[in-house]
């Protein structure tokens, strides 16, 4: 296929879903999510993008499945264990000083990483004056957030990122046994908000000490990188954190000279202007 009529058939396709389900891809990069569309050209034995074009306006259905390759859920308790030791060591020490914590995680996925805040929280005895906002754009990711359900099969693994991520205490105290899987003890949600809210389209809802968003912007283009870090910015108290992934950065961002580097191995900043 001609690989201007492709961008044009995909220009086309993001733009009704954005018009149709409200849902903006449009500043997506273009190889990231070319991937997933034609993955999902794929599955529905479609023949190009056009095709897909019209099943997706037409039936909500394939736009649920569409949906579900554009957004995959990618996550794990504790990932990056490093990051997590960081935070208990480094940053916690400054939210003691706060009455009151406000914490952003924008991209929550289905809530692994949240839920791994929210115990380090409160082995550290900061759960009861934090509350963790936990957002994402996909609507069945946050509702097994919501209920905290886990599978059993990873827990091996998450409980060795627990021990180090500096977790000191028994792993399965943490949750409960349910149907199979495993659900984070109810006590350790009680201070999260979880909520839809698209970083493309939707502006900042409050003031927050520590912002995290984690591979997420790795998919974004450019322009919508710079847009999302205006908004963090704006977002974050004066000396409030960000952390962002392992393989994401602030330079040449128009925000990078605003902040300082708290801990570059762990992508974590310190807003200073």
């Amino acid at each position: 296929m001609d690989d201007d009529l492709e961008k044009i058939e995909t220009t086309l396709l993001l733009e009704g879903i954005f018009r149709r389900y409200g849902y903006d891809f449009r500043k997506y990069s273009y190889a990231s999510i070319r991937r997933r569309i034609w993955h999902r050209i794929h599955l529905e034995g479609l023949p190009n993008v056009s095709c897909l074009q019209e099943k997706v306006l037409h039936d909500p259905e394939v736009f649920k499945r569409l949906l579900g390759d554009l957004v995959i859920p990618v996550t794990e308790m504790y990932r990056d264990p490093e990051m997590f030791l960081s935070f208990r060591r480094d940053i916690v020490p400054h939210l003691r000083k706060l009455p009151f914590v406000r914490i952003w995680h924008a991209g929550c996925s289905t809530g692994e990483e949240v839920h791994s805040l929210a115990i380090l929280l409160e082995e550290e005895g900061l759960l009861d004056q934090s509350r963790i906002y936990a957002t994402d754009i996909n609507e069945n990711a946050l509702e097994i957030a919501k209920d905290g359900i886990i599978p059993i099969d990873r827990m091996k693994q998450y409980t060795k990122n627990y021990q180090a991520a500096g977790g000191g205490r028994s792993f399965s105290d943490y949750y409960d046994s349910d149907n199979g899987g495993v659900r984070i003890k109810p006590h350790l949600r009680r201070n999260i908000v979880f909520a839809r809210h698209n970083l493309v389209t939707d502006s900042s809802f409050n003031e927050f000490h520590v912002i995290l968003c984690r591979n997420v912007m790795i998919y974004f283009n450019n322009q919508l990188r710079d847009q999302v870090h205006r908004l963090f910015y704006e977002s974050l108290a004066h000396e409030g954190i960000l952390i962002v992934g392992a393989k994401e950065s602030i330079s040449f961002t128009p925000m990078s000279d605003r902040y300082e580097t708290f801990n570059d191995r762990n992508r974590i900043f310190r807003k200073m202007r």
